[in-house]
């Protein structure tokens, strides 16, 4: 199972890097966590490099693709190369989500037509002028395909990406383990009361199953 990030020049460190950490929290050796860059080396708006650990046509052959933010997305949609490989993403055999001005992104791959996104205050001017309705709240899902606006939401879209790939025991885990201490159960359960609402019908069965019967914001489910 491989689940990238897409992280390009100018990156948000707490988009990219917060998702990596939560979506590390599951241990497997069929369970990989990748940033995947245009380049060898990109430098965040911050001024932190990272290397390379996957391509960008690698991300688009991943079970599961992370677009991630930064101050430079505009000049992303703007680049052919690398909207050229962007193209062969196709949310009918993979996962996508995007963090932020990512919506940007899936909005000019025409992966947003008719859906709405959530995204950051300073993107949503670019992705309502792309054609697609921003949602004033931090997480939203139609199917497949899966945004996050703010940067502190972007453990909402680790979370789903766990669930949907291995179930809400795993994501719950990986979400209690990051939880400020003494707030675990409440930081739990704010996430899953976001993410409920937009999961495939099986899953939401099986978080309001946990409702009922007081299980949610605890580590062990089943």
């Amino acid at each position: 199972m491989h689940i990238a990030i897409l992280t390009f020049e100018g990156y948000n460190e707490l988009d990219s890097l917060i998702a990596l950490g939560v979506l590390n929290r599951v241990r497997g050796d069929d369970w990989r966590v990748t940033i995947a860059t245009p380049t060898a080396k990109v430098t965040s708006m911050n001024g932190v490099v990272i290397e390379q650990m996957a391509t960008l046509e690698q991300a688009c052959e991943a079970d599961a693709v992370i677009v991630g933010s930064g101050i430079a997305t505009r000049e992303v949609v703007e680049d052919p190369a690398i909207m050229d490989v962007l193209r062969r993403l196709d949310p009918a055999r993979q996962l996508i989500a995007a963090q932020c001005s990512g919506a940007l992104v899936l909005a000019k791959l025409g992966l947003l037509n008719d859906i709405p996104a959530c995204t950051d205050l300073t993107t949503k001017p670019w992705v309502v002028a792309a054609g697609v309705e921003v949602l004033n709240q931090p997480f939203f899902a139609n199917e497949n395909i899966a945004t996050a606006g703010g940067c502190l939401a972007s453990h909402y879209l680790a979370a789903w990406l766990i669930i949907r790939l291995r179930g809400k025991e795993a994501a719950e885990g990986a979400l209690h383990y990051v939880a400020p201490v003494g707030e675990k159960e409440e930081y739990v359960a704010r996430a899953w009361r976001n993410i409920t609402p937009y999961l495939p019908l099986d899953r939401t069965s099986d978080a309001a199953a946990d409702d009922a019967d007081g299980t949610t914001g605890k580590l062990a489910l089943v």
